[in-house]
Order: structure tokens, then C-alpha cells, then sequence
């Protein structure tokens, strides 16, 4: 994993494909694990970012060549299936899981256009239009991603097109696809091929749903204070900072960075949280939050601070409030409830 041997890594590959062993069976139980524990390497703090994205481009070149291999062992799949747009939605740039489903899709027979990650909802809703296909597999990891997801959804629905959801995003049950009013969701890339293989109905084309129609509580408008107010609510809770941890005032410039990521990071996921109105959303992002900083030397504690703050420059709002509150206990708790370094939730 480390040695970023690109050439071994493929003649690894070719060497199962030519020994037999089916082009699907090389994605879903050779690739996607050892992908799966790049993830769970870097959350350890055992690999670098940079390594975690050599690995992931060495695999997207792999499959790609995968492709258009030719050999006496290989063939090319009899297109007998529907046609499926498969994307990721607009500001998800972790394409892999995407690739892998557009490359079993393809094996399937299914005929497959893939657009690769962060796809604009308008350029996606002109290209459907251009390209009439039978299905979209929208795809994303980041829970961030969610309210673009359900835009992206409505707008499709409208067009007569069913949505096919899937991604870490969604949930590890699917319950966030099906909030957010896919047509179906699929937990990783053959139940994605069954769920075409049994058929989906296409939706009626009505204009777009409004975002409360398909989520009331949006009516209180928390979220969209929450997500419009961002920088505001990152500026003042890094200044409040300063003020209760003398310390920062002698951070230097990458060190104000991390702790501004830090903290923008915590506003996005409790936005998301407001939007799909879960609290497992937000606690289970600072739970992971806490591995990743724990396996580095750092105590999840150290999160409580800039809870606090937003607490109190949200204190009108009571679902932003309890969403706060509900995640500063979990944080607390990890002080009875000690993690090992590298045993988290993954990326």
C-alpha cells in the first residue's frame, strides 16, 4: 500500500483476471477492500493524505485499464440491460465508489454513461435531456453533500428519470435516500445491479419538489440560517477562541488554518444534521472526528471549546441547540470510553 507500485499493483490484477477469476469479483472483493483500507490507514494516522490519493488515482487507472483489456480470457459484456447515467453530485469529489458501480454496471450489460465526480445538478438535468437514459445512479460519500443531493433528485425526478441513490452519504441503511425521496437505494454495487435487473418505475414529470414538501421541518428555516451564516459562525467562534485559549494567539498560520477546517467542519455537519433533521448525522461525525484526532496525539476533548461557542451564537435556534448538546455529551464520554487509534469508522 505504501510502496505506490503501480505497475505491480496491475500485473497483480491482470494475473487474477487471467487465472480466471471474474472482472466483477476483482472490483467488489479485490479493489474496493484494499481501497476500503486505505481509508481506514489514513483515519489511523498511519498514511498521509498525499498516499491515501496515490492509492485511490493507482486504483481509478486500474479499473480504467480493466476496461480496455483485451485477451484470450476476456470479452466484452453483451449490452442487454437499461441505460444508466451514473454521477456523483455536485461538490462530492470521491469518485471511486461511483467508478467501481459504473464498471459493474457496465459488466452487468447495462449500458453506462459515467460523469465522474461533482457534477453540477443543471449541466446533469441538460445532459439526461441530450442522453434520455433509463436511470441515475447518483452517488455520494460526504453526509455534507446531502442537501445538493436532494436537489439533485427532485430535479431529475422531474424530468421522468429514476433515482437510484448510493454512497456512504445516504447512510449505512439507506434511511437518508429514502428521506430525501429516491426512487431506490443500494448499499454497494451488485444490489445496485439487482435493484435494475428487478426494474424501477419511472416518476411522474411534475416540476421539482420544494425542498419542505419533502422535509417540514425545514420550515423553521435553521438550516438555512446555519448554512448561510457559516462564516460568520466561523469567525466569531475562532475569535472566541482566542479569547478563552491564550494559547492560540501564538498559533502560526497553518496551525489557524487546521483549527478554522476544524471548526467549519463541525458547522457543516450540524447544517446537514438540521437538513435531514437526524442527530446521528452530527454525533456520529464528531465520534469519528474523535478517532481521526485521537490516533494523532490529540484528545476529542478538544473539540468542546468551539462547541460552546456555537452554542451560545445559536441560542435561538432549539434544533441547532440540542444537536450541539447531544454532541458535546458524546465527546464527553469518550473520556470514559477510551478508542484505540485506528479502530474508527473509517473515511
Amino acid at each position: 500500500m505504501d510502496a505506490r507500485d503501480e505497475l505491480t499493483a496491475a500485473r497483480a490484477v491482470f494475473a487474477l483476471l487471467d487465472s480466471g477469476l471474474a472482472a466483477e469479483d476483482v472490483l467488489l472483493e479485490v479493489i474496493a477492500p484494499v481501497q476500503h483500507k486505505v481509508g481506514v490507514e489514513w483515519a489511523a494516522g498511519r498514511i498521509t493524505v498525499a498516499q491515501e490519493h496515490a492509492a485511490t488515482a493507482i486504483h481509478d487507472r486500474i479499473i480504467a485499464a480493466m476496461a480496455h483489456r483485451t485477451g484470450p480470457k476476456s470479452r466484452e459484456p453483451e449490452e442487454t440491460g437499461v441505460s444508466v447515467t451514473v454521477a456523483c453530485v455536485e461538490g462530492e469529489w470521491h469518485a471511486l465508489p461511483a467508478r467501481i458501480l459504473a464498471e459493474t454496471l457496465r459488466l452487468r450489460g447495462h449500458r453506462v454513461d459515467f460523469l465522474g465526480a461533482q457534477v453540477p445538478t443543471p449541466h446533469l438535468i441538460a445532459h439526461l435531456h441530450r442522453t434520455a437514459p433509463d436511470v441515475v445512479a447518483l452517488s455520494s460519500s460526504l453526509p455534507t453533500r446531502l442537501p445538493t443531493a436532494h436537489a439533485a433528485i427532485t430535479a431529475v425526478q422531474a424530468t421522468g428519470v429514476p433515482v437510484l441513490a448510493g454512497g456512504a452519504a445516504f447512510a449505512s441503511d439507506g434511511r437518508y435516500a429514502r428521506r430525501l425521496g429516491a426512487d431506490a437505494w443500494a448499499a454497494e454495487a451488485r444490489e445496485a445491479a439487482d435493484v435494475l435487473d428487478r426494474g424501477l418505475s419511472r416518476p411522474h414529470m411534475d416540476a421539482a419538489r420544494t425542498a419542505v414538501e419533502d422535509l417540514p421541518h425545514l420550515s423553521d428555516q435553521e438550516y438555512t440560517m446555519v448554512s448561510r451564516g457559516k462564516r460568520q459562525l466561523v469567525r466569531n467562534t475562532l475569535a472566541g477562541l482566542e479569547r478563552r485559549l491564550p494559547a492560540m494567539r501564538s498559533y502560526g498560520e497553518a496551525e489557524r488554518e487546521r483549527t478554522a477546517e476544524d471548526v467549519a467542519h463541525i458547522v457543516d455537519f450540524l447544517a446537514a444534521a438540521l437538513y435531514i433533521d437526524d442527530v446521528r448525522l452530527f454525533t456520529g461525525f464528531l465520534d469519528w472526528t474523535g478517532d481521526i484526532l485521537e490516533a494523532r496525539g490529540v484528545p476529542a476533548q478538544v473539540l468542546l471549546p468551539g462547541m460552546d461557542l456555537l452554542q451560545e451564537d445559536l441560542k435561538d435556534f432549539p434544533r441547532a441547540l440540542d444537536l450541539l448538546a447531544q454532541g458535546a455529551a458524546v465527546l464527553h464520554g469518550r473520556d470514559r470510553f477510551p478508542r484505540i487509534p485506528g479502530t474508527g469508522t473509517g473515511t
